[in-house]
């Protein structure tokens, strides 16, 4: 089972740049797991809609504006995953993260295992860093992604 991981957002907008950051300490955790492909999808594109389409699951991690205090950790797997991009705010992405999910449901390749690991920014405007709540949120967000990837590995296997 191939699992896609994606980082999405821009790292100079501050805490748009939290996607990377994850993705990075994600795939730098040992020991590392097998069947998983760690990209960098910066602001999206629907180029990326070709490696969601050859994926058996999906995790994408992501600032994501879930109305709570900055540096809020939340998981969206599956349905829920769907209805929360349904219901969120615009992004400062070329296109949303809805909108390339959308084209992979159209094409019949949205994989059934999707989730998605979002941190609630407290600033997006310029700048490198991550704003110290999102930057301590790090750790758990981190946490909470492995743990995904290691339950739907478990599921595979048991």
């Amino acid at each position: 089972m191939r699992t896609l991981v994606l980082g999405v957002g821009n790292p100079l907008m501050s805490d748009d740049g939290v996607g990377q950051r994850l993705l990075a300490e994600l795939a730098s955790l040992q020991p590392p797991l097998a069947g998983i492909d760690y990209v960098d999808a910066g602001t999206l594109s629907f180029l990326l809609l070709p490696r969601i389409e050859d994926c058996a699951a999906l995790l994408v991690l992501d600032a994501a504006r879930l109305g709570g205090a900055p540096g809020e950790v939340r998981e969206f797997s599956g349905a829920g995953m769907d209805a929360f991009l349904r219901s969120a705010s615009c992004s400062v992405h070329e296109i949303g993260l809805r909108d390339l999910l959308d084209a992979a449901r159209l094409t019949d390749t949205l994989p059934a295992r999707r989730a998605l690991v979002g941190v609630q920014p407290d600033r997006v405007d310029w700048g490198e860093k991550l704003s110290p709540p999102v930057a301590a949120a790090v750790p758990a967000a981190v946490a909470l992604a492995r743990g995904v990837l290691e339950r739907w590995q478990l599921d595979v296997t048991s």
